[in-house]
């Protein structure tokens, strides 16, 4: 796999964004749109359901729609692949310790960039730029394999107190279902 330059990506839906300029010169411009008619809904920071949502960036999975959440329901937490990783760690130990969350939800997906990646990735980007990431890919080739291990990771972390409440799913990007998995025993 190569890391030269991606293919440059289709013309974004709304033609108006194209006369803004940037990509995120249009999402400056829609802050302005939503600020200018913005009501502090006065929520405070702590999760109304007291829960936590494990995902992957994946711009397809809309996890508020996806799970019947609102805006104050809970802390999202995203990245390549939904894996837990020490930075999950962190930012749930915030989430439970300073927050008041209490359960875990974790959601892989169907059809995860994540399953085509190894850690070779990491030494092309090396041999790219001449300096090997720090991180690890997290790459997987087993979805269900994978939501075990972050369940693990969750649930073994000596930093979260609250770990009997920790279940893991993987998301159809084609159907929109979630499929539970199974911790191990």
């Amino acid at each position: 796999m190569s890391t030269s330059a991606p293919s440059p990506l289709p013309p974004p839906p709304d033609s108006d964004s194209a006369a803004v300029g940037t990509v995120t010169d249009a999402l400056v411009a829609a802050n302005q749109r939503y600020a200018a008619s913005f009501a502090d809904p006065g929520m405070d920071a702590r999760p109304v359901r007291r829960v936590a949502v494990v995902a992957c960036m994946d711009a397809r999975v809309d996890l508020h729609a996806a799970l019947g959440l609102e805006l104050g329901d809970c802390h999202t937490i995203r990245n390549a692949g939904g894996v837990v990783t020490d930075d999950i760690i962190r930012s749930l130990t915030i989430s439970q310790r300073a927050l008041g969350t209490r359960s875990v939800v974790l959601i892989h997906h169907t059809d995860c960039g994540l399953l085509s990646l190894t850690e070779d990735f990491r030494h092309e980007i090396e041999e790219e730029v001449g300096q090997r990431p720090a991180w690890a890919v997290e790459a997987f080739r087993d979805l269900d394999a994978d939501v075990r291990q972050s369940m693990q990771r969750v649930r073994t972390s000596p930093f979260l107190p609250h770990t009997d409440d920790v279940r893991g799913f993987v998301f159809d990007v084609t159907t929109g279902l979630l499929r539970e998995i199974t911790p191990r025993s």
